[in-house]
């Protein structure tokens, strides 16, 4: 589909690179020319992506870790990625979330999810586009985001707010930064089943039904994904921002971009037995970080 150098002298930083979504973007970015940063909280996890993608394709991927709920950790890492040279391109995924009754949330577990997806994919956005902006380079920034931001998220409330507002920065800054080169897109992704996302989305069996919602009776391929946020990020588009591309087999469209029609029906009994799933993938995470 692409040129195999598309993306040469690109640098590259995708938050929440080591697995899952993120992990396939910075797979194709790489693979088609890019020097990629890779950044999240767990290092261990950072440097065995790194190897690997290196391994597999050669080229640069370097490993930082990095909060993004602490500004002051984003600051240090852009000081030691402009140390080696300005990034040309930003891709927020980092991100987290669980399904809940809104009514069972503590301040807390609201605060776990806002904190990651809201605060810090703006201190990531405001941190490296004030660099841009600074040394008058063009950048382009893509965010990840859900359909939800043009619909609703019921039993997904803290993200689902969350990405309504991103929705609003990236539509935003377009406007704010376009005349001194700078490009800001969201992409708005279906089910794209990861280990990690599905154990605290569809835990145990809750997925099963997922097919009925969605026209085209599958969901997607990390390919096909990262196809659409290299488009994003190559040259050639440059006229194009300010948008957020849906890429969900037309679930949307379909009225069917959520989570009420799995969970409407969800007993007190099935909320308490979900709700140690969750907890148990949690767990299991935690322990991966404390290596």
């Amino acid at each position: 589909m692409f040129e195999k150098n598309l993306l040469n002298n690109k640098r590259i930083l995708v938050s929440g690179g080591g697995s899952g979504l993120g992990k396939a973007m910075a797979t194709r970015y790489l693979e088609l020319g890019a020097d990629i940063y890779i950044c999240g909280r767990r290092k261990s996890v950072l440097d065995e992506t790194a190897k690997e993608l290196m391994d597999m394709h050669g080229g640069s991927v370097k490993s930082i870790s990095c909060d993004i709920k602490v500004p002051e950790a984003i600051e240090d890492m852009v000081d030691e990625i402009w140390s080696e040279g300005p990034l040309t391109g930003l891709l927020n995924n980092a991100a987290g979330n669980f399904i809940s009754r809104t009514e069972d949330l503590s301040p807390r577990a609201f605060t776990a999810i806002s904190n990651i997806v809201f605060n810090g994919t703006f201190y990531m956005t405001n941190a490296i586009g004030k660099r841009w902006l600074n040394e008058n380079l063009k950048g382009s920034i893509i965010s990840i985001l859900t359909t939800w931001v043009d619909s609703s998220g019921p039993y997904t409330v803290p993200s689902a707010m969350s990405k309504s507002g991103l929705a609003t920065m990236t539509r935003s800054l377009a406007a704010e930064w376009g005349n001194r080169g700078i490009r800001l897109n969201g992409i708005a992704p279906g089910p794209f089943p990861t280990k990690g996302a599905w154990d605290r989305l569809a835990p145990g069996d809750k997925g099963k039904n997922l097919m009925n919602a969605i026209p085209m009776k599958r969901t997607g391929e990390l390919s096909e994904l990262a196809n659409l946020a290299t488009f994003l990020m190559a040259d050639g588009c440059e006229y194009l921002t300010g948008e957020i591309i849906a890429i969900d087999g037309a679930q949307w469209l379909n009225h069917a971009g959520n989570f009420y029609e799995m969970l409407k029906d969800v007993t007190d009994e099935e909320w308490e037995q979900l709700r140690g799933l969750i907890k148990a993938s949690n767990d299991a995470d935690k322990a991966k970080r404390s290596v």
